[in-house]
């Protein structure tokens, strides 16, 4: 899962605009306008989408200024990336159509600073988020880190063939374990921060961040600051986003609202019950039929997303052991008759078939609402 996991989040920018094509030689692919061109950009897909255009900028995607910074802040669990990623463009969809708006990687907060906001303040680093290191190596004594990951993303408007910044979103990922080492090299200890203490300092760190964002922006840009929890190291699911501010002007922080949207890790077990127990019972019928069919099946998971206890979606992996391409695609059908039959309808599913070796042999997904399903076998010639 985690190999397959970096591909998809390394990715998954340009993933968000699913109806990209190839310059020049694809109807998809679409100039914005003529005056547009000729600025030198152009954008991908199509405006009347479910999923955002972007923005390509002498033939080049244009990639954000601070790329790679949160791989490398997070690469403990990569799962935190995947979720933190996609669900802080699902928190921006609420605020910035995307028939209205044009997506852009963030362009305001290079690299440099990111970094500087994600360390410890000192007399050398006076931006840092995190509090200054008091020497202490104990748990519950050393101070924690608490902000782990920050992520802008920008939202465009077409002016006279010029893009113009319209809109903002700023993710602020929050640990719910501080990691840290005595010694170079040596054992890695952790302390548990607070969900009390995990949402105060965040609301801090937001506040510090959104008037260093105004004096980059100015201060009549819509501003979304949306807060995520990170997993600790050895979870089997991602993080998830419990809250979100909009600043339409100004510095001052107003209101929080709540997202209730959380990740579940499937099977389900006494100590990580789902908020809905006739879904647990779906996922365990759809396993059992599934490992009753073919001799080789070794694992059957799932994750899936809820919004206060309702499902949103699952994401399911088998790995198995396959002998031959005609194997693969006779289990890929099956899969797909016993998704329809056993798991639950009316949400985006999607199935990852893997080999022992952990690389993808086939996927399953939902085609829509019909409850149909979509299956693809990864042959070769």
């Amino acid at each position: 899962m985690k190999k397959f996991g970096i591909i998809i989040s390394l990715c998954l920018s340009a993933a968000l605009m699913a109806s990209c094509g190839k310059l020049g030689g694809n109807s998809n692919t679409t100039t914005a306008t003529t005056e547009s061109s000729k600025s030198g950009y152009q954008t991908t897909g199509e405006n009347n989408s479910s999923d955002y255009q972007g923005i390509i900028e002498d033939g080049e995607y244009k990639t954000s200024k601070s790329r790679g910074v949160g791989i490398s802040q997070n690469s403990d669990n990569l799962l935190n990336l995947k979720s933190f990623e996609a669900g802080l463009t699902t928190i921006s969809k609420d605020h910035f159509s995307t028939k209205s708006y044009i997506f852009q990687e963030g362009q305001y907060l290079n690299k440099a600073t990111i970094q500087d906001w994600l360390g410890r303040k000192s007399s050398s680093n006076p931006e840092g988020l995190n509090p200054s290191d008091n020497g202490k190596k104990e748990a519950n004594k050393r101070n924690p880190i608490y902000v782990q990951q920050i992520e802008e993303q920008d939202y465009m408007k077409q002016n006279n063939g010029k893009l113009e910044l319209a809109g903002m979103t700023i993710g602020i990922g929050m640990n719910q374990k501080d990691y840290y080492q005595k010694e170079q090299y040596g054992a890695t200890y952790s302390t548990t921060i607070s969900k009390e203490k995990r949402i105060e300092e965040g609301k801090i760190a937001a506040k510090k961040v959104l008037a260093r964002v105004r004096q980059k922006v100015g201060n009549n840009v819509p501003i979304v600051i949306a807060m995520f929890a990170q997993a600790p190291n050895d979870s089997l699911v991602g993080g998830y986003f419990y809250s979100y501010t909009v600043s339409k002007s100004g510095t001052d922080i107003g209101s929080w609202t709540e997202t209730n949207i959380k990740s579940y890790v499937l099977p389900a077990t006494e100590d990580n019950k789902l908020p809905n127990d006739n879904d647990s019972t779906s996922f365990d019928n759809f396993q059992k039929e599934v490992k009753n069919f073919f001799p080789n099946i070794s694992n059957v998971t799932g994750q899936g997303q809820y919004k206060d206890k309702t499902l949103q979606g699952l994401h399911i992996t088998i790995t198995t052991q396959f002998y031959s391409e005609t194997e693969i695609t006779s289990f890929t059908q099956y899969v797909a008759q016993a998704a329809k039959l056993y798991l639950p309808s009316g949400i985006p599913v999607d199935i990852k078939i893997n080999g022992s070796d952990g690389e993808t042999q086939s996927f399953v997904s939902t085609t829509g609402g019909n409850g149909g399903y979509y299956t693809h076998v990864f042959g070769s010639y």
